[in-house]
């Protein structure tokens, strides 16, 4: 079979995939199934064996990252629901929000979503950003961009968020999570500048329907309400989240400095596996739910995450099974022939990918998904990933964050998110383009930049 055939059943397959998702609201699980098994029969795969690739693709995803992935779900909706969450905002808040409302927003808003999802980030945030606006006389549309550029720059960034553990799982980082945190968050500051002047900007020029209308069926939330009085302490409320890090960076330290013989070192060693760091953060959720009063909602809450996190397990997993399809036809090793091109532009491919996914169909979790399923693992010779050069865990790294970068450009109108921050912040539709949309593709640009330059390193 002809390398041009395969390349073009791929390009006509992809096509196919975003028009059953975005046009014919097909559910992204079934639609990426019915691709890969669709792809790989008229790839000519063996059809006694077409079984054996769906079942390992499918299995290999649940293998290195679903459990990674439920539990940052957990510990995410217990910080919710527990008011950590609020109480994280709140610190932040008192630091640094009187003098610079803005950027307090936009930070609140950034680590909230690390462990929760930006849809519900928004909401959870969204009567702070009233309140702040009120005291501060700030533009709503202002407060509006900001947080929901910080809620989203962490969103597709920053583990253990579900798309970029995905992500990691994919390209075979999941032991180098903390590498992507650290890079994480160096690749969002410029990120989050040009949101920050952006969102000023952008204030001066458009107004909210809170600023226009003179409703008052919102209550000044300025004074502290009950379940406020009764907030986590700070450090309760930050631990689910940076004890995990903690032992995630104290592995990774250990692994590179110490001795492989020493008692010290299995220890830290297996403490700062992923898995066993966040389920230490798990534990300690759970203690501060109990401490909350709210320790008999556990159960509700993990039934209510479960069903959340299903979805994105089993569109994880479908994507597991389009890339395994991929590799097994040899689509990787033609486009190997023309490494030399490909590989010119290195960093930038799989952003391209990701952005053309997450533009035609709205979802980035299912973009990043996708892209990382279709990259491959940067220590398998195979992969898409070493034929752009991108095969040692430094660049991997970028991979995954030009992957987000991508998974960021652009939210408009089939994003739920921009449903989300227009109708909560009071933006009219039209208005949301020259926000949201207009938002998320400068700080896409300004993400690949900065993602480009830093592998030039």
């Amino acid at each position: 079979m002809s390398g041009g055939y395969l390349l073009l059943t791929f390009i006509v397959a992809i096509v196919v995939m975003i028009v059953a998702i975005s046009r014919f609201k097909v559910h992204p699980f079934l639609a990426i199934m019915g691709v890969s098994l669709i792809l790989a029969i008229v790839l000519g795969l063996p059809l006694q064996k077409i079984p054996d690739i769906i079942g390992q693709g499918f299995s290999s995803t649940f293998t290195s990252i679903g459990l990674v992935i439920i539990l940052g779900g957990l510990i995410g909706a217990i910080l919710e629901q527990s008011g950590a969450a609020l109480k994280m905002a709140e610190s932040v808040d008192k630091t640094i929000g009187r003098k610079h409302p803005e950027l307090a927003m936009m930070i609140m808003g950034f680590i909230v979503s690390i462990p929760v999802f930006c849809d519900s980030g928004f909401v959870i945030m969204n009567p702070i950003r009233k309140s702040i606006c009120r005291r501060t006389g700030v533009s709503s549309v202002t407060m509006t961009v900001a947080l929901s550029c910080g809620l989203f720059c962490s969103h597709v960034f920053i583990p253990p968020t579900p798309g970029p553990i995905a992500a990691a799982g994919f390209l075979g980082m999941d032991n180098h999570l903390i590498l992507i945190i650290v890079m994480g968050c160096l690749v969002s500051i410029p990120c989050l500048a040009v949101a920050y002047f952006f969102s000023r900007s952008i204030g001066r020029k458009v107004s909210s329907v809170e600023e226009s209308s003179t409703r008052t069926d919102d209550a000044d939330t300025s004074q502290p309400s009950e379940d406020e009085v009764l907030l986590p302490s700070a450090f309760a409320s930050f631990a689910p989240i940076v004890i995990p890090i903690l032992l995630m960076a104290l592995g990774s330290i250990v692994s590179l400095t110490g001795n492989p013989t020493a008692g010290y070192f299995k220890w830290c060693i297996f403490l700062g596996k992923p898995f066993i760091a966040l389920l230490i953060g798990f534990l300690c959720a759970v203690i501060l739910l109990a401490r909350s009063g709210k320790g008999n909602q556990l159960l509700s809450i993990t039934d209510s995450t479960l069903k959340i996190v299903g979805p994105i397990l089993f569109i994880t997993a479908a994507g597991g099974v389009l890339g395994k399809v991929i590799i097994e036809a040899g689509l990787i090793e033609y486009i190997r022939r023309f490494s030399g091109m490909v590989s010119s532009i290195g960093i930038f491919f799989p952003f391209l990918i990701a952005a053309i996914l997450k533009s035609a169909q709205g979802s980035s979790t299912v973009a990043i998904t996708t892209t990382a399923s279709i990259m491959g693992m940067f220590s398998d010779e195979a992969s898409l990933m070493t034929v752009l050069g991108l095969n040692t865990p430094y660049l991997a790294t970028l991979g995954v964050l030009a992957i987000g970068a991508g998974a960021m450009t652009v939210s408009h109108a089939n994003d739920s998110y921009f449903w989300v921050v227009t109708n909560f912040g009071g933006i009219k539709t039209q208005d949301g383009y020259r926000t949201q949309t207009l938002a998320t593709l400068l700080m896409g640009i300004t993400a690949i930049l900065t993602i480009a330059v830093l592998s030039l390193i």
